[in-house]
């Protein structure tokens, strides 16, 4: 595979990107806000992700869910253009000249995790805006004095009141969410694809393209649900961690999500749990969908 085909896959996965921000931004809103409010001592407590969506449109309307909608779409478009990218032409260096049919963990789980490890450093920065503003609802806490009028205005500020580096809190957790959940991501959906691929070419002659966009949907759906149950709690830690208006707060996520523990339980670690779940099974579907029609379309070879 020539130099214009490792090009290709991160335009493919660019527009995989795009496509997971459009299908999972409400949801992840929703995720936010659940984690900021439900795990603070005071203030909003919502009793679910449907009140939490409803108590939005309500106060916020349709914008309310897609609050840094923005740095979102900007962040996740160069993140999925990286993970993609990174992680096929990893595994094609990994494997060399050997192509096996099946998918092989020694092989899947080193190029996730390198994936996952580079776009970290895209993600923090971009998520940490993303997660401030979307607590700025009604429903929030912070004083209007102290918010920001656009995710570029929350940059600034945070750069100005906490330096370089405060752009980038929460940095450690973010790379291992992304590191453990893509290994964990990437296992399901090459697992789940190459089991399903082999049932339907044994069950049928009858090969279309409607049963490739079947199996996306749930490769990538599983494999997105996967993910946010292996990490949801490094997930929570990060978003306290980001939203924490104290900036000397802990930075170490496992010390966040002991106190989380001691207040609330195991449920309190899971906060967000149920718009996560709802928004990773749409948003990784298409996302896949997405990809592996952007890789047939640009005339890429998928193992």
């Amino acid at each position: 595979m020539g130099e214009s085909a490792g090009y290709k896959q991160y335009v493919a996965g660019l527009l995989a990107g795009v496509a997971t921000v459009a299908t999972g931004h409400p949801f992840d809103t929703v995720k936010v806000k659940l984690q900021k409010h439900n795990t603070e001592v005071h203030g909003i407590q919502y009793r679910s992700g449907l009140h939490c969506t409803a108590r939005i449109l309500k106060t916020e309307g349709i914008r309310g869910l897609y609050r840094g909608a923005t740095s979102s779409f900007i962040g996740m478009a160069f993140e999925s253009s990286l993970l993609f990218g990174i992680y096929s032409q990893t595994k094609q260096s990994l494997q060399g000249g050997e192509q096996s049919s099946r998918p092989q963990p020694q092989i899947i789980i080193p190029s996730a995790a390198y994936g996952g490890a580079v776009i970290s450093f895209v993600l923090c920065p971009t998520e940490l805006v993303k997660c401030r503003m979307q607590i700025q609802g009604t429903d929030s806490l912070v004083p209007k004095s102290s918010r920001y009028s656009s995710p570029l205005d929350c940059a600034l500020k945070t750069v100005k009141s906490e330096g370089v580096t405060g752009i980038f809190r929460g940095g450690y957790t973010t790379l291992l969410r992304e590191s453990i959940g893509n290994s964990v991501f990437f296992s399901v959906y090459e697992y789940v694809r190459y089991h399903m691929h082999s049932r339907v070419k044994s069950m049928s002659s009858n090969y279309s393209n409607m049963i490739d966009v079947g199996i996306g949907i749930l490769t990538g759906g599983l494999g997105g649900v996967a993910f946010w149950l292996a990490v949801l709690p490094l997930d929570v830690a990060k978003t306290v961690i980001q939203t924490n208006p104290d900036k000397n707060c802990t930075r170490n996520p496992f010390q966040v999500l002991t106190s989380i523990y001691r207040r609330a339980g195991l449920k309190g670690c899971y906060t967000g749990l149920g718009p996560t779940v709802a928004r990773a099974f749409p948003a990784n579907a298409a996302a896949i969908v997405t990809w592996e029609l952007a890789m047939k379309i640009l005339g890429i070879k998928h193992d």
